[in-house]
């Protein structure tokens, strides 16, 4: 089993580049396939049991929408 370090990374996509990887997620969610994604450097595969959410945070200065993608990690297959 591999210990997976614990991590968390905003990266900044380009409008054209995160339109891409949205529309692949859509394909992915939509014909019930596992969704990959390399972020930073680390490939990411999200399993078809994912579960999605959406997230509207409001401070005084500024708002923001958080589309999340959320699985319990399979540790037998680690």
């Amino acid at each position: 089993m591999t210990d997976k370090q614990e991590r968390d990374i905003e990266k900044g996509y380009s409008k054209t580049d995160f339109v891409a990887k949205l529309r692949r997620l859509a394909d992915a969610i939509e014909n019930g396939d596992r969704f990959d994604i390399q972020i930073a450097g680390e490939r990411i595969y999200v399993p078809v049991r994912a579960e999605f959410t959406i997230e509207h945070e409001r401070s005084d200065d500024e708002e923001e929408i958080e589309f999340q993608i959320k699985w319990e990690r399979d540790t037998s297959s680690d």
